[in-house]
């Protein structure tokens, strides 16, 4: 069984490992924060549970040293976004601590998957690859997969079915030049506009939803955790178990619809070696169009870092 490190003991960062303890993935969870007290009061916590789940071995403190022999290390350290900042607000402040801990990481586990949780994770993705010099199948970043998720809780209320069978993709930078794949969206193969509950002007409510869901979490508890928490342990099971999942993560896009050298989200293909391959969505004009907005935006950034 392999160990897994987690860069940053915040509620994020703590909500992973929790998710991780229970699925069993690990035998052993690292946890490490510049607070040690922090990581040491999580890791506590979680011990004092681990006569309900299968054993898993603890560690903690505020050295890299915890990283050496993880397979992989998720990377949630940074500035959280707060009430009323976007995501891209963090840039500059998450860039610093980037350029700090990235290096250090790499040093320590040089065979690992970089797991990118912190916000703006696309630029942060792309910095990480820039830091730690790893091919890129092996830096991942959380990209779109929770306003995936998000997108298809909305869309299973709306046409009363499990989200498990609703096919729709957010692609593009997790942040507000996202966009939903309407053209290939289905319910178990058969297309969104097919079903009675069609209507486009709802399906444009749902996506201003999905947008709007991590400000309204922020703005009524302070932060979101729980459905990330659970979205990084899918993906860690997927390079664990070696599945061939497709998730939209965020990549290096290389040649993505005339798109190069920005990270963002677009669908994965993840397994044992990380990112085994990229899937061409047939996209229509107006999809193109908006990937190409959405990596605009992530290279006015990236260009801004040098």
């Amino acid at each position: 069984m392999p160990k897994i490190a987690i860069v940053g003991a915040g509620f994020v960062g703590a909500t992973a490992a929790y998710a991780l303890m229970i699925e069993g993935l690990a035998t052993e969870i690292a946890l490490t924060d510049i607070n040690r007290q922090r990581a040491e009061g999580e890791a506590l916590d979680l011990k004092h549970g681990l006569q309900f789940v299968n054993t898993t071995k603890i560690t903690f403190g505020n050295n890299y040293g915890l990283c050496k022999g993880a397979d992989i290390v998720i990377v949630c350290a940074g500035l959280h976004q707060g009430k009323g900042e976007t995501r891209l607000d963090l840039v500059e402040k998450n860039a610093r601590i980037f350029r700090e801990i990235i290096p250090k990481i790499a040093k320590n586990s040089p065979d690992c998957i970089l797991l990118i949780v912190t916000n703006p994770v696309d630029i942060l993705t792309y910095l990480a690859l820039k830091y730690s010099r790893f091919p890129k199948r092996r830096v991942i970043g959380s990209g779109t997969l929770l306003d995936t998720a998000r997108l298809r809780y909305w869309l299973s209320h709306r046409f009363k079915v499990s989200p498990q069978h609703v096919h729709a993709f957010v692609l593009g930078e997790h942040g507000d030049t996202e966009f939903p794949v309407w053209s290939t969206a289905n319910i178990s193969g058969k297309p969104l506009r097919e079903f009675p509950e069609y209507s486009a002007k709802a399906l444009q409510q749902i996506f201003r939803k999905t947008k709007e869901s991590a400000y309204e979490v922020i703005a009524k508890k302070g932060a979101t955790y729980y459905a990330i928490g659970l979205a990084i342990t899918q993906v860690v099971k997927a390079i664990l178990t070696d599945r061939n999942d497709v998730f939209p993560v965020s990549t290096l896009v290389s040649n993505y619809y005339g798109v190069n050298n920005v990270c963002l989200s677009i669908p994965c293909v993840i397994n044992r070696k990380g990112i085994e391959r990229t899937i061409e969505l047939t996209l229509n004009k107006q999809e193109q169009a908006l990937l190409h907005r959405s990596a605009k935006t992530l290279g006015q950034y990236i260009r801004k870092l040098g």
